[in-house]
């Protein structure tokens, strides 16, 4: 099914989840490697339906683990589809949207907030 959101991006489900994969493959390997017990998913929306949130990260941050080991249950990264179609004009643009929310989210993995994303740059 395809969705046109407001003047936004049309891509259907299967071909955005290929796009997130696309820019997974595309960070760089010492942002990723230290991932573990991490999983990636898309979703159309966050559960109260808004078009607000693009990402989540739903998980313990590495700064915030004790004795977190075998067992668990892995963190996620949600992506969500349709608030990236309604923000983007295009694929390029939508593609650098979905690049910098899997940067911005992976940065959450690794304990850095909000404030440090913005002194960094990244958000």
């Amino acid at each position: 099914m395809t969705i046109d959101l407001s003047g936004g991006t049309e891509m259907d489900a299967e071909a955005f989840e290929e796009l997130v994969a696309d820019e997974l493959d595309r960070l760089p390997d010492e942002m990723v490697e230290g991932l573990e017990n991490l999983v990636f998913v898309v979703e159309d929306r966050p559960e109260d339906g808004s078009l607000d949130l693009l990402g989540l990260y739903d998980g313990l941050a590495v700064t915030e683990r004790g004795n977190y080991g075998m067992g668990e249950l892995p963190d996620r990264i949600i992506v969500y589809r349709e608030p990236h179609l309604a923000q983007c004009a295009g694929e390029e643009e939508l593609r650098d949207e979905v690049h910098t929310t899997l940067v911005h989210e992976i940065a959450h993995y690794y304990g850095i907030d909000d404030a440090q994303l913005h002194e960094l740059g990244w958000a």
